[in-house]
């Protein structure tokens, strides 16, 4: 080891994510002077594939200037950061093949990862965006200078920021490394994630099938809400008042319909729209029936699969996982079309499970662990990089609590 420390600036970006992408890196010294840059066009991607195409590159550099040095590698990608560090998980497979050039780039045991706000990061940001514009500094020839000349003057351009080796803020104070497979930033306190989209989750309240225990999917009786569900379709009103909200979703049953106009009437939200993939799920023949009544039809042995298999169908209709998927498919266009803004969504049980269950990270077998009341607000926050939490689970006042509410 050469006792050498090295910092690694990268970024990426794409216009229109995907869209047209390019990244950037340079690795500067331990006084703050670039050593090697480079800037490349990456084709059509993501933001998130351009991002980590930088850190390649970057790591690829600063094994060029010194493959026995430290390096501190500086990006205003939380997502990167925190994945690379080893305290979220990377589930999509492209980011994981990239993620795997990373750590073969470099000695991993030798690189740690901060996160820098993005005017931090302005040098690697400005390589990115000159790459997409045609000014390529492609990283082949920066690495063949090197190579030419492994100690060179410093090529900075007179705006470069000095001083990049200073200590950067760290983004999550108090958490550290404790939380390894939850993907949940700081994002309240932290602007330069950009602005967080809010989504308010609202189950409907409860119809006579409800009260009754009985399956009541997206293909049963569409039954109202009694009175006691009107009741609890007010009870996360003193959660949401005072709340602007930008756009309304609602699942096309009754139930939801119904709790999202009397909610509508308090509130003053903006008429909504409908969404059939927030439906409840499609629980086929079993709808109308008891657990109980299930059984003695002869279903108990499948049943009792149902339980422990989101694959497994009801007769006649769809499994857990394929009502995750169409909700995941709602829920990505819903924060790509508010992005920023603030939405509520009128729904049921079973989707309110699959986002809260998805966000967290948890096994599939958590979903039958969540339960959330008639009326009751789930809210979740999202952010342009991938990172999300859940700031209320459940919140609702019971009816009986609150009679004035109605």
């Amino acid at each position: 080891m050469s006792g050498r420390r090295l910092v690694v600036e990268a970024d990426g970006g794409s216009r229109g994510n995907p869209g047209p992408a390019g990244f950037g890196a340079l690795v500067r010294d331990a006084d703050g002077d670039v050593l090697a840059r480079a800037g490349e066009r990456c084709g059509r991607t993501t933001n998130n594939v351009a991002e980590y195409s930088g850190l390649v590159a970057g790591l690829r550099l600063a094994h060029a200037v010194d493959p026995a040095a430290t390096v501190e590698v500086r990006m205003d990608s939380k997502l990167v950061v925190e994945q690379m560090s080893g305290r979220w998980k990377i589930k999509d497979r492209r980011l994981a093949g990239i993620a795997a050039q990373a750590s073969a780039a470099f000695d991993r045991s030798r690189v740690r990862y901060t996160w820098v706000p993005r005017a931090q990061n302005a040098a690697a940001d400005r390589l990115a965006n000159e790459a997409m514009d045609g000014r390529e500094r492609p990283v082949e020839d920066a690495i063949a200078a090197l190579a030419a000349d492994p100690h060179p003057a410093s090529p900075d351009d007179p705006t470069d920021p000095v001083g990049a080796v200073d200590p950067a803020p760290d983004p999550s104070p108090g958490r550290g490394g404790s939380a390894p497979d939850l993907a949940v930033p700081q994002g309240a306190s932290q602007p330069d994630l950009g602005p967080a989209t809010t989504v308010l989750l609202v189950r409907h309240g409860r119809t006579r099938l409800t009260q009754e225990r009985r399956f009541s999917g997206v293909r049963g009786d569409d039954a109202p809400l009694t009175d006691v569900g009107r009741l609890d379709a007010v009870g996360a009103v003193p959660y949401l008042s005072g709340l602007r909200v930008d756009a309304v979703v609602t699942s096309p049953l009754l139930r939801a319909v119904q709790t999202e106009q009397l909610l509508r009437e308090r509130l003053g939200w903006p008429r909504p729209s409908v969404d059939e993939r927030w439906a409840e799920m499609a629980f086929g023949a079993w709808d109308g029936l008891t657990a109980a009544e299930v059984a003695a039809r002869g279903d108990g042995e499948l049943f009792g699969r149902w339980l422990g298999d989101p694959g497994v169908r009801p007769p006649g209709g769809e499994s857990m996982r394929d009502l995750e998927a169409r909700v995941a498919d709602a829920l990505t266009d819903l924060l790509r079309e508010h992005e920023g803004g603030t939405v509520a969504v009128v729904c049921h049980m079973t989707p309110i499970r699959s986002v809260v269950r998805r966000l967290l990270d948890a096994g599939e077998q958590a979903l039958g662990r969540l339960r959330f009341a008639p009326g009751s607000l789930t809210t979740t926050r999202h952010w342009p990089d991938g990172g999300a939490e859940v700031d209320g689970v459940g919140l609702h006042v019971p009816p009986d609590a609150a009679p004035t509410l109605f």
